[in-house]
């Protein structure tokens, strides 16, 4: 237990930021204020303590299992950054009243996840790497404007014309962070490297102090206004059904649970040499789905297996289901101290925004390497090409859909979405080989002089 606990903790460490960004992202996107004083300050930390406690709770149901619900491996859950491309579209600037909503589509999307447990085995085969790789990578595409955004001086800062958003006081924050971030992760080892994201954030944190970013002040308003203890509230926000929301989350499962089939193999080949058992794939889908659904009812977002404490196993060599359960109380007990959300809370915008930065700029690295296993053919290329402009472009440019009715442009807009389910319906119906595809890769590797005698060839 004396080793099991420390260990616990550094697989916190290794996925605490990533935990608990998107509820403020989400947060910022539906127009909360951040301010100690502002009415949605207490809705903030709300979200903030229901990340940690309910990323502790599907995490048990991973590690201790209830019947055929947890794969009884060493699986770290947390809140999903997949799902943020639908999140914010629903929310966007509509408030705490956007919330029902929401974490509606959270409950029936986790429901769904669950009941995808019964067959993922046969669907792995609509969702080869180009699909998969694509689909993170537009993850990360999706939110990178959001780290930049931070770093200069956030949103609202950006939407009142603020003469201090995108000021070089603001970027050094950021790139303070970064700096930080980068030096521990290639240049530190052990929990140092770890912990880089979050050693980063304490660092660029201290340093808004010093220049005056972040008010002493604010951190002590922030801590006495927090209370000490508080349990959850099953449906706070109220059930509202929104179909932009059920089919959003319910098509962003499909692809949660392929993620969380990755993750198993990942770390049953990593600690243990050998493949996923069935029900062990079975097991880890069923607790992903329904640690989702339990989020919604108490108003925490989508969890999701996290990699990079499969990499943290493999890394450590230690596949022990105990030392993460030793993480998951740790999680619960900060979920339930709303304390601990008002610190995390204080961490100014343009700091967050230097780990940001980082982390989804990992998502698209991620998305890239899963690319590489990709054999790029005619037929492969033509599938990313239009998935990627047509998904990439609506979000871009969401006016040109305005026409839509309005749950069918959320969903248009979100960017996703669309290429997702281009990716998979073009990867299904064209064929494996196109016409003249044999012969354009037989003269890849011919000298100009062998190809000019081939093309002669064919065209008699």
């Amino acid at each position: 237990m004396h080793r099991a606990i420390p260990l616990g903790i550094q697989h916190v460490l290794a996925m605490f930021v990533s935990n608990v960004t998107p509820a403020i992202i989400v947060a910022g996107a539906a127009g909360f204020g951040f301010g100690s004083n502002s009415p949605d300050f207490p809705e903030l930390l709300y979200l903030i303590q229901m990340s940690m406690l309910f990323a502790g709770v599907a995490t048990l149901l991973q590690t201790v299992t209830i019947g055929p619900v947890g794969a009884a491996l060493p699986i770290v859950q947390g809140t999903s950054f997949a799902f943020l491309p639908i999140m914010i579209p629903l929310v966007a600037g509509k408030g705490v009243d956007a919330l029902a909503a929401l974490f509606t589509g959270v409950i029936i999307g986790g429901l769904f996840h669950a009941f995808l447990g019964t067959f993922i085995k046969k669907i792995r085969f609509a969702l080869p790497p180009l699909v998969t790789g694509l689909v993170v990578t537009m993850i990360g595409l999706a939110l990178v404007d959001v780290g930049i955004q931070y770093a200069a001086g956030g949103v609202p800062a950006k939407m009142s014309g603020a003469a201090e958003y995108g000021s070089m006081l603001n970027w050094s924050a950021a790139l303070v962070v970064i700096v930080v971030t980068l030096a521990l992760k290639f240049f530190a080892r052990g929990m140092l490297s770890v912990s880089a994201v979050l050693l980063g954030l304490i660092v660029g944190y201290v340093y808004a102090i010093f220049v005056g970013i972040l008010d002493v002040n604010a951190i002590s308003a922030s801590w006495s206004n927090s209370a000490a203890f508080a349990l959850p509230q099953p449906f706070k926000y109220g059930f509202e059904l929104s179909l932009a929301a059920v089919i959003g989350f319910c098509l962003m499962a499909f692809v949660s649970a392929v993620e969380t089939v990755g993750d198993v193999s990942g770390i049953t080949k990593g600690g243990a040499g050998r493949e996923a058992t069935d029900a062990e794939i079975q097991g880890a889908t069923y607790a992903d789905g329904i640690g989702t659904a339990l989020a919604g009812c108490f108003g925490a977002f989508p969890n999701t297996s996290f990699s990079q404490n499969v990499g943290l196993i493999a890394m450590t060599g230690v596949m022990s289901r105990h030392v993460v359960t030793c993480g998951a109380i740790f999680l619960i007990i900060s979920g339930l101290i709303p304390k601990v959300g008002g610190v995390i809370r204080t961490v100014p915008i343009e700091v967050l925004g230097g780990g940001v930065i980082v982390m989804f700029g990992m998502v698209v690295a991620a998305g890239i390497s899963m690319l590489s296993d990709v054999v790029w053919n005619r037929r492969n290329m033509v599938i990313f090409a239009i998935s990627l402009s047509i998904g990439l472009g609506l979000q871009l440019e969401p006016d040109a859909v305005q026409g839509l009715p309005d749950t069918l442009r959320i969903l248009m807009t979100s960017g996703l979405l669309p290429a997702a389910f281009i990716a998979i319906v073009l990867n299904l119906i064209l064929p494996e080989e196109l016409a003249g595809e044999a012969t354009e890769e037989v003269s890849g590797g011919m000298s100009g002089h062998a190809k000019g005698a081939l093309v002669k060839d064919n065209r008699a």
